[in-house]
């Protein structure tokens, strides 16, 4: 693909690496540079590009040259990467956001800045997703349905149709949200986790954890 705009990402952890990779691949951006906090700086390069303090970004590479994104996961409650998305935006820098070339959705789906959708995920008609928002990949996010600002959603998360995901949010692997269900705000809704009615503010539900038999596997199959 054609490389037309520059990036520069927040972060060198893992995910900032598959963001690189992500842009590099399938995407207009050409990754310039990586930026953290001067007091986490390891190495002066990442994946052989410069890495520059944040405090000081804008002299290296200024806010007219390159859009940012803030590669951060859910630390405390996705507070962190809202925290250094307004930091961005006040040094003047555009928030770019991705949508995976191999998501399904019908081109209507309105997103957000800093959002970040991964391969495979299945946007129904009538979605909407909010800034800073991270849907992992393989979900269904249903019809007439809303994803907050600064949520978290990891892979095989089912949200059905006309259900509202509140600001903060953070959803585990392979939970489901039945239809016309509001979670609240800073919600942890754990892995597998089945939610079928309405949730109060910053709750924390998990699924139903496997058990274990008091015997061996080669009792089976015979």
């Amino acid at each position: 693909m054609q490389k037309t705009k520059k990036a520069i990402v927040f972060g060198t952890g893992s995910f900032a690496e598959v963001v690189h990779f992500m842009l590099s691949k399938d995407s207009a951006y050409e990754v310039v540079a990586f930026t953290v906090s001067k007091d986490t700086i390891k190495d002066t390069t990442f994946l052989g590009l410069p890495v520059y303090p944040f405090e000081s970004i804008e002299s290296f590479i200024a806010s007219y040259e390159a859009e940012m994104f803030i590669a951060i996961g859910y630390a405390k409650m996705n507070d962190v990467r809202a925290e250094f998305m307004s930091q961005a935006k006040f040094k003047g820098y555009k928030l770019l956001s991705y949508l995976s070339s191999r998501a399904q959705h019908w081109k209507d789906t309105k997103i957000g800045e800093n959002v970040f959708i991964f391969e495979n995920n299945n946007l129904q008609p009538f979605v909407e997703i909010g800034d800073g928002t991270i849907l992992w990949s393989g979900n269904h996010i249903g019809h007439h349905s809303s994803i907050g600002k600064y949520c978290f959603i990891t892979s095989h998360v089912v949200v059905s149709g006309h259900c509202r995901v509140e600001d903060s949010c953070f959803i585990g692997v392979n939970a489901t949200i039945a239809d016309d269900v509001k979670i609240a705000k800073k919600n942890l809704i754990g892995a597998g986790a089945l939610i079928t009615k309405n949730t109060d503010y910053a709750e924390v539900y998990t699924g139903t954890k496997a058990t274990i038999l008091n015997k061996t596997s080669d009792r089976f199959f015979q």
